[in-house]
């Protein structure tokens, strides 16, 4: 079973409940969410592959180590464009793919309207990008497409989360881990999470 990994970092819980206030404006969220990728980021990212490499400092020559080139970034169109800047700062190598999905209002399934993803995407270690993760529905669906192409390392980094989001990427893809920044307590009759904050792609875009 993948590992569901909730951050307790004090600054990811304060930025977290700013972030959750009806009251903040369309600005600051964008910007809330931006600092909040970018600490979830380092977590994501801490069992990359690195390569030795020597190093000329102005006084001698000494062993390095350098990140391989092996990541792709994937946002779920399009709340997660709100998260790509931030990763992208801290691994301006990576590459960028993209998916769109919509809900079939007959089936209640996920179906793809776009999907543009990095060539070698099987050679790459792949973050999935969603502030919100609801009934995960559309996260199950990301991934699937992704594994289609050849993808499998892949990570699902989330903002916030309900529990029954969680249950079902989980089951539908035991081999991915899921990156958090809370944990909340359920989704509401109109499939909301509770407490959550929201909206995140209105919010994110000023679209309420």
């Amino acid at each position: 079973m993948g590992k569901l990994i909730v951050m307790d970092h004090p600054l990811i819980m304060h930025k977290v409940a700013i972030m959750r206030s009806k009251d903040t404006s369309v600005k600051d969220f964008r910007e809330l969410v931006n600092e909040i990728a970018l600490l979830m980021g380092y977590e994501a990212t801490k069992d990359l592959q690195l390569t030795e490499t020597e190093v000329e400092t102005p006084l001698m020559k000494t062993k390095g180590f350098v990140v391989e080139k092996q990541v792709a970034l994937v946002p779920i169109l399009r709340a997660g464009l709100g998260m790509v800047d931030a990763l992208m700062s801290l691994i301006p190598a990576a590459k960028v793919g993209h998916i769109g999905l919509y809900r079939d209002h007959e089936t209640l399934q996920p179906v793809e309207y776009y999907c543009k993803l990095p060539t070698d995407i099987e050679k790459r270690q792949v973050l999935v990008l969603d502030p919100m993760l609801a009934t995960g529905g559309s996260s199950v669906a990301a991934i699937e497409f992704i594994k289609r192409r050849g993808a499998r390392k892949i990570k699902l980094v989330c903002i916030i989360a309900a529990p029954e989001g969680v249950r079902a990427v989980q089951e539908a893809h035991p081999d991915v881990d899921i990156y958090v920044a809370a944990l909340d307590e359920k989704l509401n009759e109109h499939g909301y999470i509770l407490p959550g904050l929201g909206d995140a792609g209105d919010r994110l875009f000023g679209t309420l």
